[in-house]
């Protein structure tokens, strides 16, 4: 099951002067602190509403030059058992690269895989996060493998201190 995780962040930001200009600055800043690892991370502007009258309120609240913005990071969690592990997946993620930083889970989304073959191409373009997920696995691979190539080429070179006392 793949499900589509959207985390709320409180971005801190110093020295603004209106509440766009630090909207701007904690895109960028969030940005900043999730490439290159989390490039799949969408990050948009958060939904504020006031809590007694229901209107909307901008994401940023700007007090004495700095501002806290309310900032939205929508992440696809793939092959999980539900929407709770999918949620606790992406804010670990998430929460590993934007530490002092509030997260909260708004919304999971479960994505419906009946449209495999309409999404093979998408799944495709998208795997740099599958990859990154089974590249653990590879990673663990990868050195018995070159352990097992090495091992041959340590007979044919002889190794540096029997070259010293040949000389």
């Amino acid at each position: 099951m793949d499900c589509r995780v959207v985390v709320e962040a409180a971005i801190p930001v110093y020295d603004v002067g209106s509440a766009d200009e630090a909207v701007r600055i904690a895109i960028s800043k969030t940005g900043d602190m999730l490439n290159p690892d989390l490039n799949y991370v969408e990050i948009s502007m958060g939904t504020r509403s006031c809590p007694h009258c229901g209107e909307d309120m901008e994401p940023a609240f700007v007090a004495a030059d700095e501002a806290l913005v309310a900032l939205e990071l929508e992440m696809t969690v793939f092959n999980v058992e539900d929407e709770e592990h999918a949620s606790r997946i992406a804010r670990k993620e998430i929460g590993q690269r934007m530490q002092k930083v509030p997260l909260d889970i708004i919304g999971v989304e479960t994505i419906d895989s009946d449209d495999d073959t309409d999404s093979e191409s998408e799944s495709e373009s998208e795997s740099g996060s599958e990859s990154e997920s089974e590249s653990g696995s590879e990673s663990v691979e990868s050195p018995e493998k070159t352990d097992q190539a090495e091992e041959p080429d340590e007979d044919l070179l002889p190794d540096f201190q029997d070259l010293m006392e040949e000389n």
